[in-house]
């Protein structure tokens, strides 16, 4: 184990996982467990500079743990805690929410201290209760409660749900001004300074954190902003990267812009669930995924505690509806269902499916009803039975990003009907070769053809793709990933761009019928291509409505040396 102080240097090493300790208040100290090589992070996430998990333990009268850490850190964590107080002491354990990279070791800490109490809103209990199957005692709190724990440090709890998790509270300490928020204001930055001194270092990690984790419900992060507006912060303890204490103005004013302008976005997605039934939640929040690629809002709602009003104004509002059906039991959220079916208008577009809880509420007689009112069905139902795979996920990526397409169909016509006609035609004479990019990842494979790639560097050999971040293969494009770049022939590539440039439907085989073999790195090599090249991918640079992928070269072959590689001529240059 190694234990740091603040002024303690640490040289990360590959492999390495480290703990540092940090008095960052009075009677207050940060647990941070260091993971200096995690490199991906949920479907999402391809990290570039690791990651770290922050625990809080606070010493007033009666004593306070804020938030554990991941699983893997079981051992390095324990021994510290045991090492920094006797777990007995521990009066309280406050859980800002249960996604497990935060609670992974409650259970631990439940057996070290039995008689700890449990803080944390209604459904992390609810959730505790599934996750560490025995008894414990629990306190309840919603927004406005506190809770003192003497010596000045009196405890205001602060509701923020869906931020990224239903369950998330904040928890804000009068004595100290801090104000510990789990994943809001974090990001997943690992290094051994504990504070935010370099703003820019951090920059650009802290926004890509925000665009995947808390755009998708911008909302609910305008309205996580107002709670705390009141409050006098001089430290925002973040659960993932640096500690935030000389940027702060900075950083919440950037969470308010962003999300203004999210908030702000025509298309407006509402997604409905049912929280703690089956994988209703797992598999929406995957849908909106996708959905945001094609650059729509989305707002998740939990159909067991909405208010009739706010689903009526929601769905008034939303250009599409995503459902996932709820227990056949629960009457809260029947009449959730019933108030949507009020409410829809023949405009919108629709996306369902079934939540594999067991008892789910049929999904095709609530299908049908919603066709008669005319709403348009973005892709089929989605019905899942087992725990959900790779494939279902990615299956539901893909469903997202065509209901996201279907939205914004109108939005991308205008733009392309937007640019000058000369500069249209200029643009449109820069020529580019014919390629399909493959590339596999466990279950899951995928494909796209692309005209936009060049070689970008000779040491270390490298290529450049441009990637629309609306395209399927795009999750599959994160730092580390590894792909095939498939150089098409002059003469013989008409069979495989109509292939490829066709619509799939979501989950679809895009290799079917096409015959392939397995490179080095796992992909698939056309067999019917000149060229391949085996690539890794090593950063990504945002351009707008395009991700530029970087990648190094590993290998690669020539199938004829005399063949040419087939060239794509456009007419004009603002739209593929």
């Amino acid at each position: 184990m190694v234990t740091l102080t603040e002024n303690t240097q640490i040289i990360p090493n590959p492999g390495l996982l480290t703990v540092q300790t940090v008095e960052i208040a009075s009677e207050t100290t940060a647990i941070r467990c260091l993971d200096w090589d995690r490199e991906r992070f949920d479907i999402e996430f391809g990290l570039r500079n690791g990651t770290t998990y922050n625990s809080f333990l606070i010493k007033g009268e009666k004593i306070a743990l804020v938030d554990t850490s991941h699983k893997k850190f079981e051992q390095l964590y324990l021994e510290l805690i045991t090492g920094l107080i006797d777990p007995n002491e521990i009066d309280y354990l406050i859980i800002s929410h249960t996604e497990p990279d935060h609670s992974g070791l409650v259970k631990d800490i439940l057996q070290l201290a039995p008689a700890i109490t449990i803080v944390g809103a209604k459904v992390a209990i609810q959730f505790l209760e599934n996750m560490v199957h025995q008894p414990f005692k629990s306190m309840l709190v919603k927004s406005g409660d506190r809770l003192d724990l003497g010596n000045g440090h009196e405890l205001e709890f602060v509701s923020a749900p869906n931020l990224h998790w239903p369950d998330t509270i904040f928890t804000y300490d009068y004595k100290t001004g801090i104000l510990y928020t789990c994943d809001v204001f974090g990001m997943h930055y690992c290094d051994d300074q504990t504070y935010d001194e370099n703003f820019y270092s951090i920059e650009a990690d802290f926004k890509y954190y925000y665009d995947c984790l808390m755009g998708p419900n911008a909302r609910s992060v305008l309205a996580a902003l107002k709670r705390i507006e009141k409050l006098d912060i001089k430290t925002v303890a973040t659960g993932h990267g640096p500690l935030l204490q000389h940027h702060i103005c900075e950083w919440i004013e950037k969470y308010q812009t962003w999300s203004l302008e999210q908030a702000k976005t025509e298309t407006l997605v509402a997604a409905f669930y049912a929280e703690d039934y089956g994988y209703s939640e797992h598999l929406v929040r995957n849908i909106a995924h996708g959905c945001t690629k094609a650059g729509v809002a989305i707002e998740l709602i939990d159909l067991n505690s909405a208010e009739p009003q706010e689903v009526t104004e929601l769905v008034a509002q939303a250009a599409g509806l995503i459902i996932a059906m709820p227990p056949q039991s629960s009457a809260t959220a029947q009449a959730a269902l019933s108030t949507i079916l009020a409410a829809v208008h023949h405009k919108q577009a629709i996306g369902l499916l079934e939540s594999g809880g067991g008892e789910d509420e049929p999904v095709y007689p609530l299908r049908n009803k919603l066709q008669e009112l005319g709403l348009t069905e973005a892709f089929p139902p989605v019905l899942v039975k087992e725990p959900p795979s790779q494939t279902i996920e990615k299956l539901c990526d893909e469903a997202g990003t065509d209901l996201g397409q279907w939205l914004t169909r109108d939005r991308t016509i205008k733009q392309i009907k937007s640019i000058n006609s000369e500069l249209e035609k200029a643009l449109g004479r820069i020529s580019g070769g014919l390629y399909i990019i493959t590339t596999k990842k466990g279950e899951i494979q995928s494909a796209m053809f692309a005209s936009w790639v060049t070689q970008a560097s000779l040491n270390p050999l490298g290529v450049a793709i441009a990637v629309g971040k609306e395209r399927a293969i795009e999750s599959l494009m994160q730092l580390g990933d590894r792909f095939v770049l498939n150089v098409l022939a002059e003469g013989n590539y008409q069979g495989l761009m109509r292939h490829f440039l066709k619509r799939f439907p979501p989950g679809a085989d895009r290799f079917a019928d096409v015959k392939t073999y397995p490179a080095g790195n796992g992909a698939p090599i056309l067999a019917d291509a000149l060229a391949y090249i085996e690539c890794e991918i090593t950063s990504r640079i945002d351009c707008g409505d395009h991700w530029i992928i970087y990648s190094t070269v590993q290998s690669g072959r020539v199938a004829d040396i005399n063949a040419l590689t087939a060239v794509h001529h456009r007419k004009v240059g603002n739209h593929y």
